[in-house]
């Protein structure tokens, strides 16, 4: 992991953030996550500098996670390191405005 998905899994691990509990590095679809609260069908995505070279790639990850009921919030590294309680409170307030999900039948 990244200094800046170490200090977001700091964060989000052993439910701090309301209760919610994360996973790190979950499988979904083909796909790796950063971080996925199953829960909230909420992924947090950090990236590096390396992402503005695939932001096709990224635009297309998102829409298949989008269509799949899923919240997608991407943060930069340096957004991570140097601004990481507003980080926080961001994951928050998007955790307070999702819709509850539905269980699966």
């Amino acid at each position: 992991m990244t200094e800046a998905e170490q200090r977001i899994w700091s964060i989000l691990r052993k439910r701090q953030i309301g209760g919610y509990k994360f996973r790190r590095q979950h499988p979904l679809g083909s796909f790796i996550l950063d971080f996925a609260c199953l829960e909230a069908k909420l992924v947090i995505e950090i990236d590096g500098g390396q992402h503005t070279d695939q932001r096709d790639y990224d635009q297309q990850r998102t829409d298949w996670l989008e269509s799949q009921g899923y919240h997608v919030m991407r943060f930069w590294n340096n957004e991570v390191l140097n601004k990481t309680e507003a980080v926080k409170e961001a994951i928050w307030q998007n955790l307070c405005s999702l819709p509850p999900s539905q269980p699966s039948p």
